[in-house]
Order: C-alpha cells, then sequence, then structure tokens
C-alpha cells in the first residue's frame, strides 16, 4: 500500500475517536468530572508524545536550534489564531459546559468548528511525518503518536459534544462537524507524509517541533482548563498518569 494512503487510514483512525467520543458525550450522560478526568488523563498522553515522540526526534535530527524556533512559531501561530477564534464564540469550544446557544449565534458555530479543525491538524500531520523513514527509506508509523492522538481525542469529542448538546445544537451539526474534523485528520496526515518527504533534517525538524510547539499550547489553553475546572486538585495525577502510560509505549 503507497505510503500516503498509509497515512491517510492512521490519521482517520485517530481522528474517529472524536466522532466515538462525540456519540458518547451527546447520547449518555456523563458526569462532567468524569469527562474532566478523561480529558486530564488525555492532556498527559499528549504531553508525553510531545516530548519524546516528537521534541525529542526534532533534537535529534537537527539540534536545539530548529526545534526551540519551531516550537515557538507554532506556539504563536495556533494562540494567534485561538485567540481570533475566542472572540467569535469558540473559547469554550471542547467545554461540557459553557458553549454560546445555537439560538444566539454570531457566528459562534463556525468558530467552534475551525476551532476544532486548528486543534486537531497539528495532530495528525505528525502522524504522517511519523510513518517518514527514520533511516534507509524504510516507513513505520509511530504507534505511540497514533495512540496518543485517538485516546486524547475521546475526551475532546465527548466533552465538546456535550456542551454542544446543552447550547441546543442539532445532533446533524454536532455529528457533521466532528465527522468532518475526523476526515480533515486523514486528509492532514497525507499532507504530512506528502509534505516532508523530501524536506532536509533541519526542515522536518523544525515542522515537527511548530506542530509540538502548537499541540503543547492547545493542551495548556484548552484541554488542562477543561479538566481542572470539574476535576479541580486530581487533574495534576490524573495527568501525569496518563503522560506515564503513554511514555511506557514510547520507550517499547
Amino acid at each position: 500500500m503507497p505510503g500516503w494512503m498509509q497515512a491517510g487510514g492512521w490519521g482517520l483512525l485517530a481522528g474517529s475517536s472524536l466522532v466515538i467520543g462525540a456519540l458518547v458525550g451527546y447520547f449518555v450522560n456523563v458526569p462532567r468530572r468524569l469527562v474532566a478526568t478523561v480529558m486530564a488523563f488525555g492532556a498527559g498522553v499528549l504531553i508525553s508524545a510531545v516530548s519524546f515522540e516528537l521534541i525529542a526526534d526534532a533534537h535529534e535530527r537537527a539540534g536545539l536550534g530548529p526545534t526551540v524556533r519551531g516550537a515557538v512559531a507554532g506556539a504563536l501561530v495556533y494562540t494567534g489564531c485561538n485567540m481570533l477564534l475566542a472572540r467569535r464564540g469558540a473559547r469554550h469550544r471542547k467545554r461540557s459546559s459553557g458553549q454560546p446557544a445555537a439560538d444566539g449565534d454570531d457566528g459562534s458555530g463556525t468558530a467552534i468548528a475551525l476551532g476544532a479543525l486548528l486543534d486537531g491538524v497539528p495532530e495528525s500531520i505528525v502522524i504522517g511525518a511519523s510513518l517518514l523513514a527514520a533511516a534507509g527509506g524504510e516507513a513505520g508509523v509511530s504507534t505511540a503518536t497514533v495512540a496518543a492522538v485517538f485516546i486524547s481525542n475521546v475526551p475532546e469529542g465527548l466533552s465538546s459534544a456535550a456542551g454542544m448538546k446543552r447550547a441546543r445544537r442539532s445532533a446533524g451539526y454536532v455529528f457533521g462537524l466532528w465527522g468532518a474534523i475526523a476526515l480533515a485528520s486523514g486528509l492532514a496526515a497525507v499532507a504530512g507524509f506528502a509534505l516532508l518527504g523530501g524536506a532536509g533534517a533541519a526542515l522536518l525538524a523544525g515542522i515537527m517541533a511548530f506542530a509540538a510547539g502548537a499541540m503543547l499550547a492547545m493542551i495548556a489553553d484548552t484541554m488542562i482548563p477543561e479538566a481542572y475546572d470539574e476535576a479541580h486538585l486530581y487533574t495534576g495525577i490524573v495527568t501525569v498518569l496518563g503522560f506515564l502510560i503513554a511514555f511506557g509505549f514510547s520507550v517499547h
């Protein structure tokens, strides 16, 4: 199977957990504290993936300079886009409460959709990049990265869909949104594979670090606040457990 098809399949698999989470969040009355706890776990998993699958790999490829520049650029771009979308009603897009009501929509629905896309694209690009050869021209997906994205997507979809339901958004809107984001995840993984295939070590490292910076900013801006809002003092220990479990995957 061509590499780009593999990348798309893995990206779609990771993105499909958004739909799974959304189904649970929309149709099952999951306690908010449980949602927040799972969100904290997912944040820890993603932090591990950023640290050991992205930043460490970027540093090994090209050294500290390109890694730092890429990560800072990714964080700045994500934060700037997130600030613009927050002003349009997407500030609490991952929260199970506090989302703007659909009947008072002033563009918040579009902002929430764009915000979800903004959150998911860097993760999927990384999945595509992980299929590229580390050496010798052989491709193999990073199962730790795919697992991290899959696990973290479940609470994102769950919490956000629950919040959308409380904000009186229709099932068609909710599942249309998450289905489209899952499809976009597959396409972004294909793009990551195709665009980075001929990149030099420094450029590849910079792009991977860019995605890592964007992901880390997303975790701090949207996932951890949602987790702490309900789980409070349990957030730290659950995040650490997620981090350690994902680290175990990455070293085996």
